[in-house]
């Protein structure tokens, strides 16, 4: 049994050297980017497979699928609260909207044409979706942009902010991004190595540290939860511990509460490789989606995670620990 975190924040991992989740024969998830969990606490997997939505129940149990043949780049999930799902394809440069049984009800974007790179209109490989309570639609973008964009419910654009950079309201690859009750804005700026929070039109707020390439974040039960992937450089830092692979836990402060699988060394390796997409069910278990064939095609770093585990769930302590 591995056992991760201390005190109030101990979980342990459901699976030991599989993934978790029961495909059919022959089905494999290739890397995971993003996880997402509805109200019936079912889960859904978006994977760069050829099944790319996988939906099982909270035992891993496989429920069905969708979306084959529909996607070039899958990237992030959102789960609506009116029972929809925000999906994010990068290497299409659309959001998708769809029914949880595969109905796309709205796409925002035009498939297979970025914008120019840079010039702050939307999109160039936009990655995550997130709803304010009003319904209104922010989207994060992305890798081929700087920016934060702002629609209406049906898709209309409302607003725009961000430029490359380091300070206050810019960004280095806008990763991911959620909102709260209140209408804030959480954005992980993945390479500045930040959260920024914003009000709901984009003023800027704060900024959280003590991160490393965040990359999945998610809001649940007044915390949130951040999936940090490992050093990506070859030549310089990419073995050092204590620099993720890892998931970390923070209040609405910004402060530290706990962090889960951070790589110590040979001596102490991570349960993970990629921490990409993280999601929490009504229980308190936290799935977290790894992009591990594409990390460890290349070098895995620091001894940190050995098997090629693209999906776990971690249980914490209050089911039988």
């Amino acid at each position: 049994m591995t056992i991760l975190g201390a005190g109030n924040f101990r979980y342990r991992l459901a699976t030991a050297g599989r993934n978790w989740g029961e495909l059919p024969d022959g089905w494999r998830f290739g890397d995971v980017a993003a996880v997402g969990v509805d109200r019936h606490d079912q889960v859904y997997v978006f994977s760069r497979s050829q099944h790319p939505m996988t939906i099982f129940d909270r035992d891993g149990k496989f429920l069905r699928s969708w979306g084959e043949d529909e996607f070039t780049r899958p990237h992030g999930i959102h789960m609506g609260a009116d029972d929809s799902v925000y999906l994010t394809d990068d290497g299409d440069h659309t959001v998708r909207k769809y029914t949880l049984d595969g109905k796309l009800r709205l796409k925002i974007g035009t498939s297979g044409k970025p914008a120019p790179f840079m010039s702050g209109l939307p999109f160039h490989r936009c990655t995550h979706t997130a709803l304010a309570p009003n319904g209104d639609i922010y989207v994060s973008d992305g890798y081929g942009n700087a920016r934060v964009h702002r629609y209406s419910p049906d898709g209309k654009l409302l607003s725009s902010w961000g430029q490359p950079g380091t300070g206050p309201g810019e960004f280095n690859i806008v990763h991911n991004i959620c909102c709260d009750a209140d209408g804030w804005v959480y954005v992980a700026d993945r390479e500045n190595h930040r959260i920024q929070v914003f009000d709901g039109n984009g003023k800027y707020e704060t900024e959280w540290h003590n991160l490393y390439r965040p990359c999945g974040l998610c809001l649940c039960c007044g915390r949130f939860f951040v999936a940090e992937l490992a050093p990506g450089q070859e030549f310089s830092n990419r073995d050092w511990p204590h620099l993720g692979p890892r998931v970390s836990i923070i209040d609405k402060d910004g402060h530290l509460l706990a962090r889960l699988g951070d790589c110590g060394g040979e001596k102490e390796p991570s349960p993970f490789i990629a921490p990409h997409g993280i999601a929490v069910d009504s229980s308190g278990a936290i799935y977290v989606a790894e992009l591990s064939y594409a990390v460890a095609g290349k070098k895995a770093p620091g001894g940190c995670g050995r098997d090629l585990i693209t999906l776990q769930k971690l249980i914490p302590k209050t089911e039988g620990l």
